[in-house]
C-alpha cells in the first residue's frame, strides 16, 4: 500500500512540475519551444522545424526581416526579406487559434480517456 502511495505522489509532482515548466516557458515569451519570443523592435515570428537539430526562422529586427537558419554548427541568414514578402510567409496569431494551456490539455486528454 506504501508503494501505491509513493507512486501516485511521484506522479502528482511530475505533472505539477510540466505545469509549472510550461507557464514559466511562456511566460518568457515561449523562446525556441514555439514562435513569438522577443520584444516589439527584435520578435521571432515564426519557425518552421526542418529536421532533427535545423529549423528555419523569420525573423524581425527592427525594419529588417530575415530569414535564418539555424543548426548545431551555427546561424545563416538565408535571405532579407521585404515588409510584404514577410507578412505573406506569417501568418499572424490573430488569424489563429492560441494552443491549449497545459490544464486545457491535461483535461482533455483525461477526459478521453474511457474508464475500464
Amino acid at each position: 500500500m506504501l508503494s501505491l502511495a509513493w507512486v501516485l505522489v511521484c506522479v502528482a509532482v511530475i505533472i505539477v512540475l510540466a505545469y509549472l515548466f510550461t507557464k514559466y516557458a511562456v511566460g518568457r515569451g515561449g523562446g525556441f519551444l514555439g514562435a513569438g519570443g522577443g520584444t516589439d523592435r527584435f520578435k521571432v515570428l515564426c519557425r518552421l522545424s526542418l529536421g532533427r537539430d535545423q529549423a528555419a526562422v523569420l525573423v524581425r529586427a527592427g525594419e529588417r526581416y530575415l530569414l535564418l537558419g539555424v543548426a548545431p554548427s551555427g546561424i545563416t541568414v538565408l535571405a532579407e526579406l521585404t515588409q510584404e514578402e514577410a507578412e505573406s510567409l506569417y501568418v499572424r496569431p490573430d488569424h489563429q487559434p492560441a494552443p491549449p494551456s497545459f490544464g486545457e490539455a491535461l483535461r482533455t486528454v483525461l477526459k478521453q480517456k474511457k474508464p475500464r
